[in-house]
């Protein structure tokens, strides 16, 4: 049985989406995106006090890139992975472990428009510079979908995969802070990757209380209105 710890619209989306994809039985168990995470409960499933946390073979596993790869080696009859030896093997792992290079930013965004609720507590500074990240990443991706080879429709020459997977789930995040309309392959691929079933099934229903309540959080636009 397998079984994913799960908060609605963090990066433990990645996983539940792979999930998806590979059509396998599994438990949700959707827990708060609040401090219940630091219970005993919980430290003895994830010790970091995050998700995911994926029980699958009578082991817990945690961290999101380590549990897709996990998944695309016990199922690899979906194809979603590329295996040792495979001519994407390594392109397949770094755009695979890139996601966590995007989140990371969109976190520290989080944390300043969400999670700290008032302007004297946040730092435009921070705020600017990870937005600005941001953009520097979505135009590494756009460089990798504007190369000129045939069929690059995905991340990986040989199709769709869960580095797409990963990649996208981080951008569905890192969109609320960064625009995509300078990107215009990123906009393609991404529209493209998300109107998948499997994608929409990992999207936080319609009546869960959202982790960001706006589309689009700008960055301080005004150095004249920095909190004091």
């Amino acid at each position: 049985m397998i079984v994913l710890h799960h908060c609605h619209g963090t990066r433990s989306m990645r996983v539940l989406w792979l999930l998806h994809e590979l059509g396998v039985e599994f438990s949700l168990r959707v827990r708060p995106f609040d401090r219940t995470l630091r219970d005993p409960e919980y430290l003895s499933i994830n010790p970091s006090g995050r998700v995911p946390a994926l029980e699958i073979d009578g082991e817990t596993v945690w961290e999101s890139g380590a549990i897709l790869e996990i998944l695309c080696e016990r199922f690899p009859e979906r194809g979603l992975g590329r295996p040792p030896g495979d001519i994407d093997r390594p392109d397949f792992l770094t755009w695979l472990h890139f996601a966590e290079t995007i989140s990371q930013s969109s976190t520290a965004l989080t944390q300043q428009h969400i999670v700290l609720r008032e302007d004297a507590m946040r730092s435009p500074t921070v705020m600017r510079l990870e937005a600005a990240r941001l953009g520097k990443l979505f135009a590494a991706i756009e460089g990798r979908l504007s190369t000129p080879v045939e069929n690059r429709d995905y991340l990986l020459t040989s199709g769709f995969s869960a580095a797409d997977i990963a990649v996208g789930q981080a951008v569905w995040m890192a969109r609320h802070f960064a625009p995509l309309d300078p990107f215009p392959e990123v906009a393609r691929w991404y529209r493209e990757i998300t109107e998948r079933e499997a994608f929409r099934r990992s999207l936080p229903p319609a009546d869960a209380e959202p982790l960001y309540a706006s589309d689009f959080y700008p960055a301080w636009p005004d150095a004249d209105t920095v909190p004091r």
